[in-house]
């Protein structure tokens, strides 16, 4: 099973995120009920994974917050790939994903050491030039949404279908509210 770590939005803040989906011909716009801000990506593994993926995400204790979404952007520079919204600068989401990014890796797991970059994904690119990409994000580059309260975040499982991936949740993890 593929296993990743994210926070889904609320359906009020990915009906907003949804509304930037158009305009881009030759766009593959992802599901609005899919849409999420990924803390880490553990990759393939089996149940035993799992198991120790839950154990360890059981323990990243950190306290509630608040969350806008703001800019939109792309990753791939002059082949671009995928469309993104990003977030308002948060050191809260900054802790959350450096405590579930630790503990993953307590428990064994090789997490891929980059830079956070927190975003939503809006699209996956094909053949669309870097002009247009660049054209279409800054078109969009002043939208924002939020705050939305952020309560939790979940441990995902990537399911291969005929039309892209489909995400199923399999373990909530409550944050500490105030």
């Amino acid at each position: 099973m593929r296993l990743f770590v994210a926070i889904p939005l609320p359906e009020i803040i990915a009906d907003a995120v949804a509304q930037l989906q158009s305009g881009l011909a030759g766009a593959r716009w992802s599901d609005p009920e899919q849409f999420h801000l990924t803390l880490a990506f553990i990759g393939e593994t089996d149940r035993r994974g799992l198991e120790d993926a839950h154990a360890a995400l059981s323990d990243c204790l950190t306290p509630a917050f608040d969350l806008s979404l703001s800019g939109c952007g792309f990753f791939g520079g002059d082949r671009p790939r995928t469309l993104w919204v990003g977030t308002a600068k948060s050191e809260a989401l900054i802790r959350l994903q450096a405590k579930v990014e630790a503990g993953l890796r307590r428990a064994g797991f090789d997490i891929e050491r980059r830079r956070f970059a927190p975003h939503v994904t809006i699209a996956r690119l094909g053949a669309i030039s870097q002009d247009e990409a660049a054209r279409f994000s800054a078109s969009h580059n002043l939208f924002s949404v939020g705050p939305f309260p952020v309560a939790s975040y979940s441990l995902f499982e990537s399911l291969s279908g005929g039309e892209g991936p489909h995400y199923e949740e399999r373990a909530v993890y409550p944050l500490l509210l105030a």
